[in-house]
């Protein structure tokens, strides 16, 4: 099985850009070439802004190329807790996250960026009595916030016969989030934003009334700069602390699998399933009749900078193909073809948040596992924020006052190992259940 450096979706562009040599001037200057970083200087450069990016490997090389592909048009995290404590907030996120996976949705067709989107949705998939009583109240809130669910048995929602049932999101879909991230790049080295790759950012400070950022061969110096580095968003001063964790996730990618056999299963509707775990386990059909799945664990990043590049963890990787033949016990034979993986931001309170610094530094985080929707849709609201000097009353939502952010909780090491632990004894717990049901054994 071969284990990927960068993605499993496409191979790297093979028009990586010059680095910057020299000094620049420009009216904003782009940290961050992921979808939110390339999305925010593609909307400047379409109304006429002198912009400059910075990335330091190539556009679309973290996790905007890395992801499993789900366009949520739900917002992320346990949205239990979110309701707990930002229930008046509730109605404008799902607000702004229905319109961020349409705004994608719109972005594909208006820049043709052919990335074999399938608007079919995707499903909060339960593998337990106790998942499908959350998925429930999940439900209930997401109604009540405005978004468009359809909860059901398994048969119901066209999904696996593996899983019980679940909750689907209407808006959004699967896609190949490589190729979708070849095509924004695409889109944006035609515009006429300056873009800079294999152009790693040493420091951002101010000067003379300008943002100057410093690189190994030249410095570029802005009226105003964002911060697009997702997870990479810690190397510098001038980052608000505890601004996100930056976290390691893992996709793998079975072998071609027969079509009889997925037909098999019951997978009508092709909606992604995201399990309710602490820690969710994803899965999504592919075009090449693969299956991609993964996360299930979670590896926190401690220190700056961050490895680029980083394959999974061996060990990992069995765990998800074990998790792979629990779920779809027919496939259990299937060979796995490759896996990857890579950094995503999480947030303190699990939702995506923008802000500033200042008169003249911007910065946003939009991903906690729905950066795929989000971070497009981000980027263009900072930029119409710029040009305008007003906020979208979608952006008001994720708008923090004060760049002040508390530690976040039980995302340590020891933390994550303690969420694991739990999801895997609800699963021994649960399997014994099954195993009682079929062989009639009294179980405590």
């Amino acid at each position: 099985m071969e284990y990927a450096a960068f993605s499993g979706w496409v191979d790297p562009p093979g028009d990586v850009q010059p680095a910057l040599a020299g000094d620049r001037t420009c009216a904003v200057a782009v940290i961050g070439g992921g979808i939110n970083g390339m999305s925010t200087a593609l909307r400047l450069a379409e109304r006429g802004h002198d912009v400059v990016l910075l990335e330091a490997e190539f556009c679309g090389h973290g996790s905007s190329s890395r992801n499993a592909g789900q366009l949520a048009g739900a917002p992320g995290g346990d949205m239990q807790l979110l309701n707990l404590f930002f229930r008046k907030k509730m109605p404008a996120m799902s607000r702004f996250t229905d319109n961020a996976a349409h705004h994608v949705e719109d972005l594909i067709k208006r820049l043709d960026i052919d990335c074999d989107y399938e608007p079919v949705g995707n499903c909060f998939a339960a593998v337990s009595r106790g998942q499908m009583g959350r998925v429930r109240r999940v439900a209930k809130i997401l109604r009540r916030s405005g978004t468009d669910v359809e909860l059901g048995t398994s048969d119901e929602l066209g999904i696996p016969r593996g899983f019980l049932g679940g909750m689907r999101e209407v808006v959004g879909g699967i896609m190949n989030p490589g190729k979708f991230t070849l095509g924004l790049r695409r889109a944006l080295l035609s515009s006429d934003a300056q873009v800079f790759e294999r152009t790693k950012v040493i420091d951002v400070t101010r000067d003379g009334g300008q943002v100057v950022i410093s690189t190994p061969r030249g410095e570029v110096r802005a009226d105003k700069a964002v911060l697009a580095t997702n997870a990479f968003a810690g190397e510098w001063d001038i980052t608000p602390r505890h601004l996100a964790v930056p976290i390691y996730v893992a996709e793998v990618e079975t072998e071609p699998i027969d079509p009889g056999r997925l037909a098999a299963l019951g997978w009508t509707t092709r909606s992604g399933l995201v399990t309710q775990h602490n820690i969710m386990e994803n899965y999504r059909l592919t075009p090449r009749n693969t299956i991609v799945f993964g996360v299930r664990r979670l590896e926190r990043g401690t220190t700056y900078p961050l490895p680029p590049s980083k394959t999974p963890d061996p060990a990992l990787v069995e765990e998800l193909a074990e998790a792979f033949a629990m779920r779809f016990p027919t496939l259990a034979d299937v060979s796995l073809e490759r896996a990857w993986g890579g950094w995503i931001a999480i947030t303190s309170t699990f939702l995506p948040l923008a802000g500033q610094l200042g008169d003249d530094i911007f910065y946003s985080i939009a991903c906690n596992g729905h950066g795929l929707a989000q971070a497009p849709y981000v980027g263009s609201l900072m930029a119409d924020l710029i040009v305008d000097g007003r906020r979208h009353e979608d952006f008001d939502v994720l708008w923090q006052k004060k760049p002040k952010f508390p530690r976040p909780m039980m995302l340590g090491p020891r933390g994550l190992r303690t969420i694991w632990a739990v999801d895997r004894f609800n699963d021994l717990v649960n399997g014994s259940r099954r195993h009682a049901r079929r062989h009639s054994v009294p179980v405590a």
